[in-house]
């Protein structure tokens, strides 16, 4: 297993830590694991394979399919002439 050291982090941040692992019954080490578990892999979006990433995208031309779009360069051009 790996080790991380996270350095000239505020103080405000580091009090913040500690109180929220005292609550949580956890040392600072503890409760910084568990921020970093809950922010990169509960949280995070399921991977999809190539082969659904091409399904879902033929889904989504198909749907789109006979309808009218404008190219995004055009778009942004109008917004940038609005200001």
């Amino acid at each position: 297993m790996a080790s991380l050291h996270v350095r000239n982090i505020d103080d405000e941040i580091v009090a913040r830590l500690k109180e929220r692992a005292a609550n949580n019954g956890r040392s600072a080490e503890a409760e910084h694991r568990e921020i970093l578990k809950s922010a990169l892999l509960w949280n995070s979006p399921p991977a999809i394979d190539r082969a659904e990433w091409d399904k879902r995208a033929a889904q989504f031309r198909e749907r789109l399919k006979g309808r009218h779009h404008t190219p995004s360069e055009v778009l942004l051009r109008e917004s940038r002439d609005e200001r």
